[in-house]
C-alpha cells in the first residue's frame, strides 16, 4: 500500500507545487453567482457543504470544496457564493474566446445541475451575478524585474489604464468599480459580470491585449502615463481592493459616476488637459493597444470591441438600468444568445424617454458614498488645516424614486440614435472615425438579420491545455510503460494525481507532462 504523507510530506509537497510553472503564459477565468433559494438568498456552503450535493454524477475532486467537472473547468464554493473556475489557456491567436466559451461552458453545466437538482427537490434556485475575474500569467523573469518593473508596480499602472476601455465593453449601470490585483505569478483583473456573451468576449480580447503589451514595457512606473498617448481621467487615485492586496478604481474616486454619467458627453479631463467623452478616451485607449489585442483575438471580438467604443453598436452602460439577465444566469442569459435589452435597443430607448428610469435610488446609494469618501479625506485634512474644511453633506434622498433623474439631462439625450433592430455583429467593421482606418465589407457581411450569434465559434478549436483537461475528467487510463493510471484528483491547476492500477501507488504530473503523453491515454 502507498504510504499515506504526513503533514511534513505534504507541506514540502505543497512547496514544490507552488514554485512549478508552466511552459507557456496562460489565461484563465472565474466568475462569482449569489444563490437565491426559493427567492431568498443563502450561503451555498451553509446549505449544501459540498457542490457535489447537487451534482447527480461522481466527478474528479480537487482541494477543499471544489470539483473539476466535464467541461474542464471547476466549480466551488467561496465566501458565500458559488465560483466557476476555466482551465489555464495558453496564449494564442483565438484564445481570449476560448477562455470565455470555457467559462460559460462551466456556467451551463452547474445551470443545468441545478434545474435537477430543482426538480429533484420541489425548490427553485437562482444564479445572480456577482463578479469576474480574469487572469493573466506574468513570467517576466526575476533578473528582468526591478523597484519599478514588478507584479505589484504592473498591477498599479494597470489601474490606471485599464477602468475606463473595461467599464464600457463589460460594465453596466449599477457597477462600481474596475480592480487589479498582483496574484504571484500572474495578474488579476476583477469587474462585474457581463452576462452577454459576445461582449464579455470583447472585455477578456481587451483586458489580456492591454496587460500583455503593459507587461513588455521596460519600466511600469506611472511617469508613463506622462509619456504616452493613453489618456486617464486628471486627478483619480485609486483607493486600496477590497479584498487581498491590489487596487480598485471606484465610482465615487471620479469627479462624477461615469457609470451614470453620458458616456458620449465631453465632460473628462485628459492628463494632458484635453476634455474628451468616456467613449472617445476608451476608444484612444483601445487603439494604441489593438496590435496586442489582435494578437490574441478573433476578428469576430474585435469588430465588436472597436464597434462599441466608437459608438456603433450600444454598451451596457447606455441602457435604462442593468440588464435583467444579471439576477438568472443560466437561464435568461447562455452561450448561443444575446440578452432581451440587446436585441430590442429600440424598445429600450423608448422606456428611458417615456418615464424616468429606476436606477435613480441606485445613484443616491452612490451619491453617499462619495460623501463619505470624500468626507474621510477631508478630514485627514482638517486635522491640520485651520480654520477647518467645510464637509461634504450628503443630498437628500427624493420623495418618490420617479422625483428626478439620475442624470444631468433628460435620458432622450443620453441614447444616440440607432434602428430599432439589434446590431448585427457580423457587420460590425473596425473602428472609423478619430483618424482611425476602416475595414472594408465583405458582402457576406452585408446581410441583415434582426441578431447574431454572441460568438461564432464553430471553427474555434480547444486549446492544447483544454485537451489536457478533458483528457483527465474523461475516465480514460494513461499508460505509462507497461503500467495503467488513472487519474484521481487535481492539485491546483498545474498537476493531476494519478494512481497506478497494479498496486495503488500515487504520482504526481504537471499539465505540460501529460500535454506531452496525449498519444498515451486509453
Amino acid at each position: 500500500m502507498p504510504r499515506t504523507p504526513n503533514s511534513k510530506d505534504q507541506s514540502g509537497l505543497d512547496r514544490l507545487l507552488r514554485r512549478t510553472r508552466l511552459d507557456m503564459p496562460v489565461i484563465g477565468m472565474e466568475s462569482e453567482f449569489n444563490v437565491w433559494l426559493d427567492e431568498v438568498e443563502v450561503d451555498p456552503r451553509e446549505y449544501w457543504g459540498h457542490p457535489g450535493a447537487f451534482i447527480d454524477r461522481p466527478l474528479l475532486p480537487r482541494e477543499k470544496t471544489s470539483l473539476q467537472l466535464p467541461t474542464g473547468g471547476a466549480v466551488y464554493f467561496d465566501r458565500g457564493v458559488i465560483e466557476v473556475v476555466t482551465p489555464v489557456i495558453e496564449l494564442a491567436p483565438h484564445s481570449t474566446a476560448r477562455m470565455v466559451r470555457n467559462l460559460w461552458e462551466q456556467m451551463g453545466f452547474v445551470r443545468d445541475q441545478l434545474t435537477r437538482w430543482e426538480e429533484a427537490s420541489g425548490h427553485t434556485v437562482r444564479l445572480k451575478a456577482y463578479s469576474s475575474h480574469y487572469n493573466i500569467s506574468y513570467d517576466v523573469p526575476k533578473k528582468e524585474q526591478s523597484a519599478t518593473r514588478n507584479e505589484k508596480a504592473l498591477a498599479l499602472l494597470l489601474t490606471y489604464i485599464l477602468p475606463v476601455p473595461v467599464m464600457l465593453v463589460a460594465s453596466n449601470r449599477r457597477s462600481t468599480g474596475v480592480g487589479v490585483r498582483p496574484r504571484g505569478g500572474r495578474i488579476e483583473v476583477t469587474v462585474d459580470f457581463t452576462p452577454d456573451p459576445g461582449l464579455m468576449v470583447a472585455a477578456a480580447t481587451l483586458i489580456v491585449g492591454i496587460v500583455r503589451e503593459v507587461m513588455s514595457w521596460p519600466s511600469y512606473d506611472l511617469s508613463m502615463l506622462d509619456k504616452l498617448p493613453i489618456p486617464v481621467v486628471d486627478g483619480v487615485v485609486p483607493g486600496k481592493h477590497t479584498t487581498r492586496k491590489g487596487w480598485l478604481t471606484k465610482d465615487f474616486h471620479y469627479p462624477q459616476s461615469p457609470y451614470t454619467s453620458d458616456v458620449n458627453a465631453p465632460i473628462w479631463k485628459t492628463q494632458f488637459g484635453e476634455t474628451i467623452s468616456l467613449r472617445t478616451m476608451a476608444a484612444r485607449v483601445a487603439w494604441f493597444f489593438r496590435y496586442s489585442i489582435r494578437k490574441y483575438s478573433d476578428p469576430f471580438s474585435m469588430r465588436l470591441l472597436f464597434a462599441v467604443l466608437s459608438g456603433r453598436a450600444p454598451s451596457l452602460l447606455e441602457l435604462a438600468d442593468r440588464p435583467a439577465a444579471y439576477d438568472d444566469v443560466g437561464q435568461l442569459c447562455r452561450w448561443g444568445s444575446v440578452i432581451h435589452e440587446l436585441k430590442n435597443y429600440g424598445i429600450e430607448s423608448d422606456l428611458m424617454s417615456s418615464k424616468p428610469p429606476t436606477i435613480d435610488e441606485h445613484v443616491i446609494e452612490r451619491t453617499n458614498a462619495r460623501c463619505v469618501h470624500l468626507l474621510e479625506r477631508e478630514t485627514l485634512k482638517a486635522a491640520n488645516a485651520k480654520p477647518p474644511v467645510a464637509l461634504p453633506q450628503p443630498p437628500a434622498a427624493p420623495s418618490s424614486p420617479r422625483a428626478t433623474y439620475s442624470r444631468r439631462e433628460t435620458p432622450r439625450t443620453l441614447l444616440p440614435s440607432r434602428a430599432a433592430q439589434y446590431l448585427d455583429r457580423r457587420g460590425t467593421s473596425l473602428m472609423s472615425g478619430n483618424g482611425l482606418s476602416r475595414e472594408r465589407r465583405r458582402a457576406a457581411d452585408r446581410r441583415k438579420t434582426s441578431y447574431n450569434t454572441p460568438f461564432p465559434d464553430r471553427r474555434l478549436t480547444r486549446s492544447a491545455y483544454e485537451q489536457v483537461f478533458l483528457r483527465l475528467v474523461s475516465g480514460g487510463k494513461l499508460r505509462m510503460g507497461q503500467e495503467l493510471y488513472s487519474p484521481i484528483g487535481m492539485k491546483g491547476w498545474y498537476h493531476a494525481i494519478f494512481r497506478r492500477d497494479s498496486d495503488g501507488a500515487e504520482r504526481v504530473l504537471t499539465i505540460d507532462q501529460l500535454l506531452q503523453r496525449m498519444r498515451d491515454w486509453l
